[in-house]
């Protein structure tokens, strides 16, 4: 047993999370029943966010790690040998697509950098679609304000979030992309039980080596290798990706607590107004490249979107608008973020673009 004021804190603690996750949960709940796309996520998120201002929120450690887990074994499961083939065959889109996103950092830095005041680092790291985790450490690495960076990211997302779910349920049809659906797989709990075992297993040298996202990108590999095999053992239930959604939500909901945003008031509304635009002009290019390549204009609009890769593969799995398409597409960002963001940010600086 730990040490007695350890052992007190967190029976101190243990009320504040219950009651998180409590509200986080009921605010899900209500908006499930009124079926609206990414219900938990966003009712966990709102609910939290409304409850942080009011009294002290907390989210149970393991809860968010949990839920990628689940997250990940479900967006993994998706991805059968032809539809795996048919994401591979689309790489070249999911390339540019990826290094087009990162370049709209530098259209967006110089409005985020005049609208918050900040330093031409700084916003071009707040402006870049990379990622809370990924570009705060980026951030870090360059000697960017990494708080600044975390709050304009946060920002972003949540924008992303309260937006392309609902637009997107409404003005687009669900699971009209063959090619890019694979059969679901029913519920098998020893196979589930070991899938997870093993994506944690995977999880956990990711961990060690710094990589964002380890805790889905570990078992969303090891759902990968046996969907695309043939040798998926379960399907994913849909409570546990509810419970999911609730995690995720909750944990952002606890970001936003009244002295956050009021504090950052002029850094909050510039994140919102350049996510927007940012928004919008992806949203236009994801447009563009869909009739060039022949590939479905929603997936391609919520691959490109903005917002972080747990959040819109969510989506996308809540949706039914090709999860794997729209998960290659956050993926190949992730991965040339971390190669190409920081040579771009010195060669920019070099050129006067920042």
């Amino acid at each position: 047993m730990g040490p007695p004021a350890r052992r007190s804190g967190a029976l101190r603690t243990l009320p504040t999370q219950l009651l998180t996750t409590g509200s986080a949960a009921l605010g899900g709940g209500l908006l499930a029943l009124l079926h609206l796309p990414l219900a938990w996520m966003i009712g966990a998120m709102v609910a939290t966010a409304t409850l942080a201002w009011h009294r002290p929120v907390a989210v149970i450690g393991w809860a968010r790690p949990a839920g990628l887990v689940f997250l990940g074994l479900g967006l993994g499961a998706t991805f059968s040998g032809p539809v795996l083939a048919a994401v591979s065959g689309a790489l070249p889109v999911l390339l540019a697509g990826g290094v087009i996103a990162i370049a709209t950092g530098f259209v967006v830095a110089r409005l985020f950098t005049r609208l918050a005041g900040t330093d031409p680092q700084t916003g071009f790291f707040c402006a870049v679609p990379g990622g809370v985790i990924v570009m705060a450490m980026l951030a870090q690495d360059a000697r960017a304000s990494v708080a600044t960076v975390t709050l304009a990211q946060t920002m972003r997302v949540l924008v992303v979030v309260l937006t392309f779910p609902p637009l997107l349920g409404w003005l687009a049809p669900h699971g009209a992309f063959g090619e890019f659906m694979a059969t679901r797989q029913p519920v098998w709990w020893p196979g589930l039980l070991a899938m997870a075992a093993g994506g944690l297993a995977m999880a956990w040298p990711l961990r060690l080596a710094g990589l964002a996202n380890p805790w889905m990108l570990g078992p969303c590999g090891v759902a990968i290798g046996l969907a695309a095999t043939g040798h998926l053992p379960s399907g994913v239930p849909a409570v546990l990706l509810n419970a999911a959604q609730v995690a995720m939500g909750a944990s952002l909901g606890t970001r936003l607590t009244k002295s956050f945003l009021l504090t950052s008031r002029r850094l909050a509304v510039a994140a919102v107004i350049s996510s927007v635009v940012l928004s919008l002009l992806l949203t236009l290019i994801a447009w563009g490249m869909a009739r060039l390549a022949g590939l479905p204009v929603p997936a391609l609009i919520l691959g490109m979107a903005p917002g972080g890769m747990p959040e819109m593969a969510l989506t996308a799995k809540a949706l039914e608008l090709a999860v794997p398409l729209v998960l290659g597409f956050h993926l190949t960002r992730t991965v040339l973020c971390n190669l190409l963001v920081g040579p771009l940010h010195r060669m920019g600086l070099k050129l006067g673009l920042l």
